[in-house]
């Protein structure tokens, strides 16, 4: 009883260490920060994937940035991980300071809806809700009360242009239409980051080109902190950063043109 006692009091020091060390890195405009993150599968015995191998980032308040590479590059796993959506096999991650490797189910899930916007290649809506309804639904599970509900709803739905389109359902809807409901849904809980993973591979060129021009101009209206993943080399370069991924490493971070001055 007094080694397994002793054991763990090791163990919870280990992770306050961790906890310091990290927290000297930390940077104060930082929304999000990755330090020496891998994720791997074990596939079957003996084989194992490294998703992500050593991934180190820093993502600053109010910044866009865009994440290629090729499939299996670790672009998604990246997404999962600072999404609180699994959990990496070492590294730490920090949403607005906040350490999302620590969590419980719970507390990644309060995280989520609280502090994380998620947009879709799919969109992910709810087929029997509203356009309305569906920008509604995250502040249900918020708990927040109806007045604000309504306010909030209505103010997202004239920022992506859909007031007059408010008690349609998403069938009745284009698919830029539904992607556009889909990022007013990811604001609807005032999140500090949005991430979007393919937000326009389901969409044609001036589509997508449309959601682009509405995430940008959250990022410059509302100093929206953004993190995109995309395959498209157009789509990428309109962020103010792009950043390149392969064999589950970022090989090359590049300043585009697109700042907000």
């Amino acid at each position: 009883m007094r080694k397994s006692k002793k054991r763990k009091e090791v163990q919870f020091l280990n992770v306050i260490l961790k906890e310091v060390m990290d927290h000297e890195e930390m940077k104060p405009d930082s929304m999000i920060q990755v330090f020496d993150l891998t994720k791997v599968y074990n596939i079957t015995e003996g084989v194992e994937v490294r998703a992500l191998n050593g991934v180190s980032l820093d993502v600053e308040k109010g910044e866009f940035v865009s994440v290629m590479g090729p499939s299996g590059s670790g672009k998604t796993t990246l997404l999962n991980m600072i999404g609180a959506l699994d959990n990496p096999t070492s590294g730490a991650v920090y949403i607005n300071k906040i350490n999302v490797a620590h969590m419980n189910d719970k507390q990644r899930t309060n995280l989520r809806l609280k502090e994380i916007g998620f947009i879709f290649q799919f969109y992910n809506l709810v087929p029997v809700l509203s356009a309305y309804e569906n920008v509604e639904l995250p502040m249900l599970f918020a708990a927040k009360p109806e007045k604000e509900r309504k306010r909030v709803v209505d103010n997202l739905l004239d920022l992506v242009g859909l007031s007059e389109k408010r008690n349609h359902l998403p069938s009745e809807l284009s698919g830029g239409e539904q992607q556009r409901v889909a990022i007013a849904r990811s604001l609807s809980n005032e999140p500090s980051i949005l991430i979007a993973d393919e937000p326009t591979g389901e969409l044609d060129t001036a589509q997508g080109m449309e959601i682009i021009k509405l995430l940008r101009d959250l990022n410059k209206e509302l100093n929206q902190t953004i993190l995109m993943v995309t395959h498209d080399p157009m789509v990428g370069a309109l962020a103010e950063r792009l950043l390149k991924m392969r064999d589950g490493k970022i090989i090359e971070s590049i300043n585009t043109k697109n700042t907000k001055n």
